[in-house]
């Protein structure tokens, strides 16, 4: 199986926020990583609307459909959100933790706590019932526990939090109690038959150790491919992790 890249664009959106202006376009930088390679979209639509903005979902719903590309749409469990999500009909969905006063996703949902539980639950079913041909992952922490909370709801696939891997890889520290803990995840979640996915804080070095492990079925990569862009152009680091991702199956 062909390991899949997901290419996070939220970064776009900030620059074009920063200043209030039309540019950059997230629909030209949707087009740009699909005409390079990239096997899906990624946006997260918060609540505060800090980058992507709601006309900005059926914008780049738009380009993916050109390219018969998913769309995934990541959110939080938030009624107004939600109500997007249903009239747009994503391909995926993926469930994450919000916080108003966060930089950027800090961590996994949490699915211990019974009233998290319940809502994540509550969602689950709901998106379900009213758009049944998109499938939902989590975003979630490579903790056996929570991975068995998720296994209980009507889910399709989880995406593990690789925050704190990536920071640790980055100032050179042991991690191996980290590719020890993702094994672990992806055995269980394949066992459950749910498809195992990873994203955050990723760069073309850090993803390295976990391609060569065969751990993630597909990689959801933003923030560094849009700095590193910068430097090299977006439809030049796209391809770079294609062609990386090449040399691996799963």
């Amino acid at each position: 199986m062909t390991i899949r890249l997901g290419v996070n664009i939220d970064h776009v959106a900030t620059l074009r926020q920063a200043r209030g202006e039309d540019y950059p376009s997230v629909v030209e930088a949707a087009r740009v990583v699909l005409e390079n390679g990239a096997d899906q979209i990624t946006i997260h639509l918060r609540e505060d609307r800090r980058h992507i903005q709601d006309i900005d979902v059926e914008a780049v719903q738009l380009v993916t459909k050109r390219y018969g590309k998913p769309l995934n749409l990541e959110m939080g469990c938030n009624k107004e959100i939600i109500d997007i999500a249903v009239a747009t009909g994503p391909e995926w969905i993926c469930l994450v933790p919000e916080k108003r006063e966060e930089k950027t996703t800090e961590g996994g949902l949490d699915l211990i706590g019974e009233a998290n539980n319940a809502k994540v639950r509550e969602t689950c079913a709901y998106l379900k019932e009213k758009i049944p041909g998109t499938k939902i992952s989590l975003f979630l922490e490579a903790d056996i526990h929570t991975l068995v909370k998720a296994s209980e709801m009507n889910i399709d696939a989880v995406e593990i939090h690789t925050g704190d891997y990536a920071r640790a890889f980055l100032q050179g520290e042991d991690i191996e109690k980290y590719l020890t803990q993702y094994k672990a995840a992806q055995e269980f979640l394949l066992s459950k038959k749910i498809n195992c996915h990873a994203g955050h804080g990723l760069t073309l070095e850090s993803v390295c150790p976990l391609l060569s492990n065969n751990l993630f079925e597909e990689y959801n990569i933003g923030h560094w491919i849009i700095c590193q862009a910068l430097f090299e152009g977006l439809g030049s680091v796209t391809d770079k992790f294609k062609k990386l991702f090449a040399n691996y199956t799963y």
